[in-house]
């Protein structure tokens, strides 16, 4: 009869403690990234390990895997939802694969400048379309920059909008991507990025287009030669963590990882830009030819872009496109 009893307790016991409070613990994070170490993307997640390291007493680390070890962007979001991997950061427009309304932050000339771009992904707009992802097994932490994306090539100097024809471009895999690449005359080629230097260096494509501190953090200039100013998209990079570790944190370690999450933005941001005009020069001492498109020709550009924009307007839906476009009424007045 004290043996049944005693059984019972224990399964009570252990009842009761699936939904006792969870406590804090000791415990190493991954956090992956495609970009070279050295990259203001990676600067921002060591700072982030750092931050998190401290205000935990040392009880939370990080550990931090750049340059694409851990497989492709879309093979670390399969590793977040199944809580292998614990944190990555990327492209924020890449979960528009997950929520449709991602796909906003892909659109061409968008933003027109970076503060402008601050105040939508710090404030309710980008902290929304986060909270979005928790249904598909992330948890959105804050925003890092790649910055703005500008054009490589090896075949030609492009001076004006048609030399853009005709080229071979490697394009990051999702639809407006493809769209606007081939409502310019070229040939979009959608590969993970780890494959990129490998593709140019083979010739398998022409060209590509990424922000200056990644054609720098990944060597690209060694296998193009020709690098044009567009400025003709601007990328949010969303700092996630697995939602299935996310709820095995106490709540103590959740508001540590977020506070030294907005804190390393903050740091990540302020090196991305201190690093742009120097990574231009670094590129031209590296050889590249560096063209700066005439206003004019930018203008050619944005008209080009429209029925792209129009296109995927109506996809990412009529409620997200407004609210976006009042954000930025706003910050413009």
């Amino acid at each position: 009869m004290q043996k049944r009893f005693l059984l019972k307790a224990a399964a009570a016991s252990v009842a009761l403690g699936a939904f006792a409070p969870v406590r804090a613990q000791t415990r190493t994070l991954k956090f992956a990234n495609q970009n070279a170490k050295g990259h203001p993307i990676v600067l921002g997640m060591e700072r982030f390990g750092e931050l998190v390291e401290k205000k935990s007493g040392g009880r939370l680390k990080v550990q931090v895997f750049p340059g694409g070890v851990l497989g492709s962007d879309q093979a670390n979001v399969s590793a977040l939802q199944g809580g292998t991997l614990e944190m990555a950061s990327m492209n924020s427009g890449i979960f528009a694969s997950l929520v449709k309304d991602f796909a906003i932050y892909d659109f061409p000339f968008l933003f027109g400048n970076p503060k402008e771009a601050d105040a939508v992904v710090d404030g309710p707009f980008g902290q929304n379309l986060h909270k979005k992802l928790e249904e598909k097994g992330l948890v959105g932490l804050g925003y890092y920059e790649l910055g703005f994306r500008e054009l490589t090539n090896s075949r030609r100097p492009v001076h004006k909008v048609e030399d853009i024809a005709g080229l071979k471009l490697r394009v990051i895999p999702n639809p407006i991507n493809v769209d606007w690449v081939t409502a310019l005359g070229a040939n979009p080629t959608p590969l993970p990025f780890p494959e990129l230097y490998a593709a140019l260096e083979q010739k398998a494509v022409d060209g590509q287009e990424n922000p200056v501190a990644t054609i720098k953090g990944a060597r690209l200039y060694e296998v193009q030669k020709y690098l044009t100013m567009t400025n003709h998209q601007y990328n949010p990079q969303s700092v996630v963590i697995s939602k299935r570790v996310w709820d095995t944190l106490a709540p103590a370690d959740r508001k540590i990882l977020q506070e030294a999450a907005q804190e390393s933005a903050a740091y990540q941001r302020t090196q991305s830009r201190a690093m742009l005009q120097s990574g231009v020069e670094d590129l031209r001492k590296a050889g590249m030819e560096i063209t700066e498109l005439p206003p004019a020709e930018v203008a050619k550009l944005r008209e080009k872009m429209k029925p792209v924009i129009a296109k995927h307007s109506a996809s990412v839906g009529d409620a997200t496109v407004k609210a976006m476009l009042a954000e930025l009424a706003k910050l413009r007045k």
